[in-house]
């Protein structure tokens, strides 16, 4: 990550620049690199899918097939567990979501991996951020994903679907609650997915969100790897 210390805050574009590259821009300054390559878990990646519609920042969430043997009919992004055929977290997420949605890695454009979050099951999950095309037209595998949708970021910054409850020594488990106009189903988007919507949408819309976070707005790499690093050593008791 460059300059691993630096507030949100900080990171100034031209007020002329467009909304997907003021976004590219200071998500570059949370890429974390191969910073964690040394922790000793089993990985994962999610790919969080952003895209420009309505000339405002939007991003993709998928449904888990009630076919799946966990977490079924749940909000989730495109991912899973590192395979042996991936070389780094990106080909992970990558992998996956073509396998998942149908979207190609040749119209993912990667901007950064953000600090790593270490699920329930005590595996690294690692999101890789990326911009795709708002021509994009989801082919859902049926075995995997049930449904594909889209909402505006800024939505998981408001206080109006939102709600939350302690857990995991005192951390906070956020929950969302959505209806989808077009598919004309309400969806409940909690946990890490949850998390890692609202991290993004903090640093890539430059707002903070209207309700209570765990993270240091001032500061938010700084409290999510002393987080993650908190979570690690517990993990390897």
């Amino acid at each position: 990550m460059a300059d691993a210390g630096r507030s949100l805050v900080s990171a100034q574009v031209n007020p002329r620049t467009s909304v997907k590259e003021k976004a590219k821009h200071v998500l570059k300054t949370y890429d974390v690199g191969n910073k964690y390559s040394d922790l000793t878990l089993p990985r994962a990646s999610v790919l969080v899918p952003l895209l420009i519609k309505n000339e405002e920042l939007q991003v993709l969430l998928t449904v888990r097939s009630m076919k799946m043997r966990s977490s079924r009919g749940e909000v989730c992004f495109p991912g899973g567990k590192q395979d042996t055929r991936d070389r780094t977290e990106i080909d992970t997420a990558l992998r996956e979501a073509q396998e998942e949605i149908g979207l190609p890695p040749d119209q993912v454009e990667v901007i950064c991996k953000l600090v790593p979050i270490i699920n329930k099951d005590d595996i690294l999950v690692t999101p890789v951020v990326a911009f795709i095309a708002d021509t994009f037209h989801p082919q859902p595998n049926a075995d995997e994903v049930s449904d594909v949708f889209i909402l505006p970021l800024y939505h998981f910054l408001k206080s109006e679907e939102h709600s939350s409850t302690l857990y995991d020594a005192g951390m906070l488990l956020h929950f969302f609650t959505f209806k989808d106009q077009q598919l004309n189903k309400s969806f409940t988007v909690w946990g890490l997915t949850a998390q890692i919507c609202i991290i993004v949408a903090f640093i890539a819309l430059g707002q903070s969100p209207l309700f209570k976070v765990d993270f240091d707005i001032d500061n938010p790499f700084a409290s999510l790897e002393k987080y993650l690093m908190v979570k690690y050593a517990t993990s390897k008791l």
